[in-house]
């Protein structure tokens, strides 16, 4: 473990949960990459690193967390790999579906690495399903009627409902 950079980190996330942007991009390598591998999305540099954590702050306005449970290791050349959880509520439009005020708490990994004793990448994932579906989005409607699987609540049900109603009207 690197402790310059085990103190960087720490850095990182009091200013990511604080939203203080210029703090945040303060860690970051002029260089560096964001890699979103749930949608597909990448960022670049500061201006794509401000576009990334904007977006994450004004879609579900997040704090991260180590939750129980979830580990985290320094790889052999100081990289580091850690579990962590979103915490947030759907406070803007994601993937085309509006705000819904709904509570997300979301698990991700995230692969870091460095260069310069500044944070060089950031790559991400996370299960977008399981996101889409704490929004009220029914991502893959063949899980429905799976057995075994968690009940919706009436408020999940109805927002599924209303999602099925007005696909169906736009065809």
């Amino acid at each position: 473990m690197n402790p310059t950079l085990a103190e960087l980190i720490g850095r990182h996330l009091v200013a990511e949960n604080a939203q203080d942007l210029p703090g945040t991009l303060a860690t970051l390598h002029p260089d560096c990459r964001f890699e979103d591998l749930a949608t597909g999305q990448t960022w670049r540099g500061h201006d794509g690193a401000a576009a990334h954590y904007g977006q994450w702050w004004t879609t579900f306005d997040v704090t991260v967390k180590r939750g129980p449970g979830q580990s985290s290791a320094w790889t052999d050349g100081d990289g580091y790999i850690a579990e962590a959880t979103w915490h947030g509520k759907h406070v803007g439009a994601f993937l085309g579906i509006a705000p819904t005020g709904r509570t997300i708490v979301q698990p991700f990994v995230v692969v870091l690495s460095f260069k310069d004793g500044l944070m060089l990448s950031e790559r991400f994932q996370y299960d977008l399903a399981s996101l889409l579906r704490q929004i009220g989005a029914e991502p893959i409607p063949a899980l429905t009627g799976l057995q075994h699987r968690a009940a919706p609540s009436r408020r999940e049900t109805l927002s599924s409902a209303r999602l099925s109603a007005s696909s169906r009207a736009s065809k």
